[in-house]
């Protein structure tokens, strides 16, 4: 039973192993092959769908070590990016148009006025290498330093515990080997970071290059005047540039949790809920301050009176749950101090308790022990004592 369930683990391997290959290959070919339309829409949908899967995951790991393929993973998105940015840019320059996904994020985000949706994309730019992309590289940089520096302590750790007992051979091998694939994962977030940032400054370039590509080459072959061929490539244009750019926005959001997590028995959700709102007391100051700009003129009313009215319900609950919580532990202190208490008399009969004394005679001696005799052998003792 055990061989076959190693095979198909082997089996499974082998198929994951083959896949990604598959896919390394096919990020290669996407950049030389021409896709179609269709084709490039169900790959854009699919690397968002990734992006997303992508964060969703890092708010649920505890450690680094869970997702310690993440530095390569970011890697490969990257150049999935790129290579349907490759493949965009030679639909809209060839034919003016680039599939359903891109023309759709370009009217929802755009509408009528390309020149919206192009400050709209350089923000999402400038947020994404200006602050979290930078951000995400200083604490992979700092946080393998300091796991580096930290490291020997670490293992003369292991090693003590190993020495005292408290671990096995094997805990030992694998709290070293958590050390070392720690290190690792910092240093190569370090590097892996700058793929995210050289992403968004490509991402500009092609940008730029399909606008003034696709002006200068429908204008002049006649399928555009001027100011059409800048209204429609500009759209597009910003359309493609934003269906680039949200996935590594997300990816880039993603690192940035995945980076400055701290080693933890529960996800990122329980661990930030648990310390945002475990305290009443600052629920009740936000609501008070809340109402006070509630009735602030100018202010919207509404808005304010409704986070208020929020806040000051969840601390009269969360207030209400500890009440219930420190009876809860009372009630237990109590019976935990009974028992201790009952074990500790218990004890002290069972210390002070005087055993039973026997004597042991040899048998030509029963006669003595013979209590319907007079004497015997207790009034002799009596007598004695």
């Amino acid at each position: 039973m055990k061989n076959l369930i190693s095979g198909k683990q082997e089996n499974m391997a082998l198929y994951l192993n083959s896949a990604t290959a598959f896919l390394v290959v096919a990020i290669i070919g996407m950049i030389i092959i021409p896709l179609p339309a269709f084709l490039l829409d169900f790959l854009l949908v699919m690397n968002i769908a990734l992006s997303i899967t992508i964060l969703t995951l890092t708010l649920f790991t505890k450690t680094v070590l869970e997702f310690s393929s993440f530095p390569t993973l970011l890697l490969l998105t990257t150049m999935i990016r790129l290579g349907l940015n490759v493949s965009s840019t030679r639909l809209i320059l060839s034919e003016g148009a680039a599939g359903k996904v891109i023309d759709t994020f370009s009217n929802f985000v755009t509408g009528n006025n390309y020149i919206v949706g192009a400050i709209i994309f350089i923000i999402i730019v400038l947020i994404q290498m200006l602050v979290v992309t930078s951000g995400s590289s200083r604490v992979a940089e700092v946080s393998a330093r300091f796991t580096l520096d930290a490291m020997p302590g670490k293992q003369m750790a292991v090693d003590a515990d190993l020495n005292s007992g408290l671990i096995t051979e094997e805990q030992a091998k694998q709290r070293r080997s958590d050390l070392e694939k720690e290190a690792n994962f910092y240093g190569a977030m370090d590097g892996a970071s700058k793929f995210v940032k050289g992403d968004a400054i490509a991402g500009i370039i092609i940008t730029l290059i399909n606008l003034i590509g696709g002006v200068i080459i429908h204008s002049t072959m006649g399928s555009y005047t001027a100011g059409e061929a800048i209204a429609h490539f500009g759209k597009l244009t910003i359309g493609d540039g934003l269906v680039s750019q949200v996935p590594s926005l997300l990816i880039s959001v993603a690192s940035g949790i995945l980076v400055t997590r701290t080693a933890n028995e529960k996800g990122f959700g329980d661990t930030a809920g648990g310390e945002l709102f475990h305290t009443p007391q600052v629920l009740y100051i936000v609501s008070a301050v809340m109402v006070v700009f509630a009735i602030i003129p100018g202010f919207p009313t509404i808005p304010f009176l409704f986070i208020a009215i929020m806040m000051g319900t969840a601390g009269y609950l969360l207030q209400q749950n500890e009440k219930v919580t420190d009876a809860e532990q009372f009630e237990r202190a109590a019976k935990e101090a009974q028992a201790k208490k009952q074990q500790t008399s218990d004890e002290l009969v069972t210390h002070f308790q005087v055993d039973p004394i026997a004597t042991e005679i040899s048998y030509g001696l029963i006669p003595l022990a013979d209590e319907t005799k007079d004497p015997n052998l207790t009034s002799h003792i009596a007598s004695i004592r």
